[in-house]
């Protein structure tokens, strides 16, 4: 569906109805705009503007600590002034949009518009207190101001957010159209609860296909507003695949019309990733990719992140490696460390270093375990033999990947990218999945922050070349950052 297509809906106003005809009459709302969001959006929209005007209001007392003003009111109070201020310049930087536009952002997404808010609307503060008769801000006052909000401003903006679905519970999303990417997102909103979705069901015209939920209806897609009425449909996802331009036009303007959030799983799913940008010309959509270069500047940055978090990660753990070390050694005969060939970027083999979790002869009983692997490219077994009593508590916390920080100093290795394969299980990827090999692989990414072994072996080659084709800097603060609560859930760990 292009710009121009909807351009022209607006102009000619509701489109006849003829090509599908809904079960039972409808009233739709007079105007394609609705007056107010939904109950959801309404509260979460409010929960945040409140956690932003507190985070914002305590900065405000704490910078004043800075220089011993806290009991001067006139000054905390001018200040205090311009949290409406704050709200609006929030706003204008998309923070409260996001949760509407988006199903899976979180307060993670919010770091780079808030931070890069936080300085404008600090550089605003100083030139405020400039301008009015009060002593100015001193540059302790700014920096502490300016640490406190940013703090503030992500931790109550989770706590908001946890809050408002507690409250409200998950949202509740209808799948429309046939189609692997469907079914691929169903089964994707089962395995992530952290999503705060749920579908409900799909409109498919291959009802003996399983996508994980009810089947509501057809491909004619009758009886549309009866379902999302009846099944307080908050969202829906429409796969553009199986439907031709007037139908997905028609199914937009329903949705419009009820007042009810859309998505589109677009013909590019796989392929495209985060880093997608909207474009238009003379009112032609155009989507925008990530051009295919990882510029010198690019690299420096990702190696000097490499190196920086890896050195310190490493001497903050040292007394809990050598321990861990200890530990394999006395409860199991052999080395403390696993060693292994793996195939890097460019297809090139290194060693990795693991701790042992396995029994010393366990690579001798691979090709018999084999024949009871859940995966065929790899081996997935739901209970191991050869993994030792301590070598499934360091899987199940992650632990056993630690000793790749060194392989990360090394260069072999980065703390972010493509999961290092073997390789028996690198020779089954070709076509475009070789792409993967254009990064250097990482101790954690996309696959092992979404599931580890509940993804699939196609999947994860999906995901691999999401990541490479859409790499940014933040993309891996962002991974590294959610790395830590995907390890203390334990999903996918085997």
């Amino acid at each position: 569906m292009t710009g121009s297509e909807l351009l022209q809906l607006v102009r000619r106003g509701p489109v006849r109805r003829e090509t599908v005809e809904p079960a039972r009459a409808v009233e739709y709302p007079s105007s394609l705009v609705s007056e107010a969001y939904g109950e959801r959006d309404l509260w979460l929209r409010r929960a945040l503007l409140i956690g932003d005007a507190i985070a914002v209001a305590l900065a405000m007392v704490l910078a004043s600590q800075a220089q011993r003003r806290s009991g001067d009111l006139g000054f905390i109070g001018l200040g205090l002034l311009t949290i409406p201020g704050w709200l609006v310049l929030f706003r204008m930087y998309g923070l409260y949009a996001s949760d509407v536009k988006k199903l899976s952002h979180t307060s993670v997404d919010d770091v780079p518009p808030a931070f890069h808010a936080l300085v404008v609307g600090t550089l605003l503060l100083w030139g405020y207190y400039k301008l009015i008769p009060v002593p100015q801000l001193e540059l302790a006052e700014v920096f502490v101001f300016a640490v406190s909000a940013f703090s503030l401003v992500v931790l109550l903006r989770t706590f908001a957010r946890r809050l408002a679905t507690r409250a409200l519970g998950p949202e509740r999303v209808l799948l429309v159209g046939d189609g692997d990417a469907s079914r691929l997102l169903s089964r994707k909103l089962r395995a992530h609860p952290e999503y705060n979705a749920i579908a409900v069901g799909v409109l498919t015209s291959h009802g003996p296909e399983d996508h994980g939920v009810p089947i509501l209806g057809d491909v004619r897609y009758a009886d549309f507003d009866a379902v999302v009425d009846e099944h307080d449909v908050e969202r829906v996802v429409i796969s553009h695949v199986a439907h031709d331009e007037t139908t997905m036009l028609e199914l937009v303007r329903r949705c419009k019309r009820l007042g009810v959030k859309v998505n589109i799983l677009p013909q590019l799913f796989d392929a495209m990733g985060t880093s997608v940008v909207l474009d238009h010309v003379e009112g032609v959509t155009v989507l925008g990719l990530n051009p295919p270069v990882l510029a010198r500047t690019a690299r420096m940055e990702k190696r000097a992140l490499d190196v920086i978090l890896a050195g310190v990660l490493l001497v903050l753990s040292a007394p809990l490696l050598l321990v861990i070390a200890f530990t394999i050694k006395l409860t199991s005969r052999g080395p403390a460390l696993f060693r292994q060939q793996r195939v890097g970027k460019g297809g090139r083999t290194f060693e990795v270093f693991k701790f042992r979790t396995m029994v010393a002869d366990a690579e001798s009983m691979t090709a018999e375990l084999f024949k009871h692997s859940e995966d065929p490219n790899w081996l997935k077994l739901d209970r191991d033999p050869r993994v030792t009593g301590i070598g499934r508590v360091l899987r199940l916390s992650s632990l056993d990947e630690t000793p790749q920080l060194i392989n990360v100093l090394k260069g072999d290795m980065s703390l972010v990218g493509p999961r290092p394969l073997q390789a028996s299980e690198n020779d089954v990827i070709g076509g475009w999945g070789r792409t993967r090999l254009d990064l250097t692989p990482g101790v954690t990414g996309l696959w092992q922050v979404l599931g580890r072994t509940s993804i699939p072996f196609e999947e994860m080659v999906k995901l691999d070349y999401q990541y490479v084709t859409n790499w940014s800097l933040w993309t891996d603060i962002r991974l590294i950052l959610q790395t830590v609560p995907a390890v203390l859930r334990k999903r996918g760990a085997n």
